[in-house]
């Protein structure tokens, strides 16, 4: 019973430690005997504290689940940034670290608070940003004109479509409150306290970003290449061919929800039909991860397949509109030279047979095309 009690009261102090807005626990915490002076200042440092943790990892690629300089993602770049510059462990999820922080409005967020968003059609908090005043924030993101650690602001279009509230972090200062950036003064704590129109993202002499940063829309390049399979026809090997992509993509967010728009000529060898094609289609869809395309196609050959009953010839392939499918994309991988994802493709293709006895795995086999391959992309605006 006496270990129940003594687990049950550390479990206690130490949620009372780390509970927010924190008020103690941490190195920089106010004595409890320190003035009201003293503790407004000890508060004003521990903010610049992490606001100066946080913008050390600016360009930082992002990674889902990341938690070091290699790589963060949104909840990972907050819980480091507390953690390099206080020694606190908040929650490591954006559900966990959102039901940490005491509930305020954004008129009362003050730089070093956290903003929260929903990113997502599940109608939950799917994202968090270090707050650093005039409407502007530091963060992870994972989709966006840039990626990775970047400066943003709740001006853009996407994020105040997304903004879903903001969290004390600390107790509210009652003193005209000034950010900082990390620089060189001759402080012993190593920071800098800037005017407030300096120190503000976007101002023009903190050397932060300036243009929209995220949610703005993107432009994408990228390239793609996948085997094509036999999944109608008896007794030929499974591998067909290939289909591959060059591919010019825009993300936008002009028609409100985020659209995605492409480009993309597509070389393909088709062994079973014996020809080369090359596709070149319009794509479209909510998100790279799920688009539809269609458009003309050139053929070269003289397409047939090879059946039980000889060679069954076709006719077609170049058209106006000879080639249209869907891609589907489970996820993908951010590194330094680009996002790499797996995909899927199911695409027809216009042939038709010229024979008169029906077969309908050739035929189906000559009018569809299926393929699984990586697909690479970088961003270029």
């Amino acid at each position: 019973m006496n270990r129940f009690v003594l687990s049950a009261v550390l479990v206690l102090c130490a949620s009372g430690l780390f509970a927010a807005p924190l008020e103690g626990g941490y190195a920089l915490a106010p004595r409890a005997s320190a003035s009201p002076e003293e503790r407004e200042q000890a508060f004003l440092e521990a903010r610049y504290k992490v606001i100066n943790a946080a913008a050390k990892y600016e360009n930082t690629p992002y990674r889902y689940g990341g938690i070091t300089s290699s790589g963060l993602d949104c909840s990972g770049f907050i819980f480091l940034s507390f953690k390099d510059a206080l020694g606190v462990s908040l929650p490591r999820s954006t559900s966990g670290i959102y039901s940490w922080t005491e509930r305020i409005s954004r008129e009362q967020a003050q730089p070093g608070d956290l903003l929260f968003f929903k990113t997502d059609t599940t109608g939950r908090i799917s994202h968090v940003a270090l707050y650093l005043g005039d409407g502007r924030f530091i963060h992870a993101a994972s989709t966006g004109q840039r990626t990775g650690v970047i400066y943003s602001s709740l001006d853009e279009q996407y994020w105040a479509r997304a903004f879903a509230g903001a969290g004390r972090a600390f107790p509210a200062s009652t003193s005209g409150f000034r950010p900082v950036i990390a620089g060189d003064t001759g402080r012993s704590d190593g920071m800098v306290a800037e005017t407030r129109e300096s120190a503000i993202p976007g101002s023009g002499r903190s050397g932060f970003p300036s243009e929209a940063s995220s949610g703005s829309g993107r432009l994408l390049v990228g390239a793609a290449f996948a085997p094509t399979w036999i999944g109608f026809l008896k007794g030929d090997d499974l591998f067909r061919g290939f289909a591959s992509q060059l591919r010019l993509t825009a993300e936008t967010y002009s028609f409100g929800p985020k659209m995605v728009f492409g480009l993309e000529v597509r070389p393909e060898y088709d062994g079973a039909l014996g020809v080369f094609r090359l596709p070149i289609t319009l794509s479209w869809g909510p998100s790279d991860k799920f688009m539809i395309f269609a458009g003309p196609v050139l053929s070269f050959g003289d397409p047939s397949i090879s059946t039980e009953d000889g060679s069954r010839r076709y006719s077609g392939g170049t058209s106006w509109l000879g080639a249209a499918g869907i891609t589907a994309t489970p996820f993908s991988m951010s590194t330094a030279s680009g996002e790499f994802a797996p995909y899927f493709e199911a695409a027809w293709q216009y042939y038709f047979s010229e024979n008169d006895s029906r077969n309908l795995s050739a035929d189906i086999s000559a009018g569809f095309r299926f393929s699984t391959g990586i697909r690479w992309t970088i961003q270029v605006r």
